[in-house]
């Protein structure tokens, strides 16, 4: 990998991870029309470290109250009443999904789901649902003409059965195309949770799953060698950067706006990969690389 290739993954992966129109997919379809190889999935993970760094520093306070309450409440049953304490765990319950099918559908991950009709199928399919959330969230929040406007819920109701759904919903972002904050942002609003009430959980759930497996892909390149070490750095750092800028305008953006501008660029991003594809313009399947 060229540090120019670097540069413009990583600013890929920057801008896309937290908005739901896929960061895996982007990275996947920004090698394949330069007609790169496929920078794979630990290089991916490696990177998402980066995006990682830039949600641990914007919600510092949120993480800092809640480690703190949540180790509170290990030896003193007082403080597991307590709401910061109760998302320390709920954290924990919403990871349990993506932690065991990742270990399961390891080979997948690295293998099949990165075929571009899956991209693209996943894209359409998954942007389609996520413009009936987005109806239903704002019906709930205008009202109409012969009904009130309702009130969406808030984390501090979440529960373990609706934690469960959430990370279940993450997990679905293993495959390509899905999107981790569209997937469980979609899920949130379905189960009636504000906008930024499900983009704010899904940003703390995404930490113990992309740290865990951005280290466990930074282990295994070490023991292997097949990664380009400093433009793979380089590409972090840049992701890091333009990530934190990310972060901080969408959470603006979600309070006020509808996601219906993402609906419609997932589906006509998928459309388009589904006519290259069969015109023959792109291979549906990744290049293979020696080195990373």
């Amino acid at each position: 990998m060229s540090w120019f290739e670097s540069l413009i993954l990583g600013l890929v992966q920057g801008l896309t991870e937290f908005l739901p129109v896929s960061s895996s997919a982007h990275l996947r379809l920004t090698a394949a029309f330069s007609g790169w190889e496929d920078p794979g999935a630990a290089f991916t993970a490696i990177t998402q470290i980066g995006t990682e760094a830039a949600v641990l520093i914007y919600f510092r306070k949120d993480i800092g109250r809640i480690l703190s309450a949540w180790t509170r409440s290990l030896y003193d049953k007082a403080w597991r009443k307590d709401h910061d304490a109760r998302m320390g765990w709920l954290v924990i319950v919403g990871s349990i999904p993506i932690g065991v099918l990742g270990v399961t559908l390891k080979d997948q991950i690295v293998g099949p789901f990165r075929d571009l009709r899956i991209t693209a199928t996943m894209l359409i399919v998954v942007g389609v649902i996520m413009g009936i959330a987005d109806r239903i969230a704002a019906r709930d929040e205008t009202g109409g003409r012969h009904r009130a406007a309702k009130e969406r819920k808030t984390l501090k109701e979440l529960g373990v059965r609706d934690g469960l759904i959430f990370g279940i919903c993450q997990a679905m972002a293993l495959v390509p195309g899905v999107s981790r904050s569209g997937a469980t942002i979609t899920g949130g609003l379905f189960m009636g949770y504000s906008r930024e009430a499900a983009a704010r959980y899904s940003f703390l759930l995404a930490i113990p799953a992309v740290l865990a497996s951005g280290l466990f892909e930074l282990n295994d390149a070490m023991d292997t060698g097949h990664v380009s070490w400093g433009p793979t750095i380089f590409a972090t750092v840049i992701a890091f950067v333009s990530g934190y800028a990310v972060i901080a305008w969408f959470m603006k953006f979600i309070s006020t706006k509808s996601f219906m501008p993402f609906v419609w660029y997932r589906v006509a991003l998928g459309i388009v990969i589904v006519a290259l594809v069969t015109f023959g313009v792109l291979s549906p399947h990744a290049a293979e690389s020696a080195g990373g």
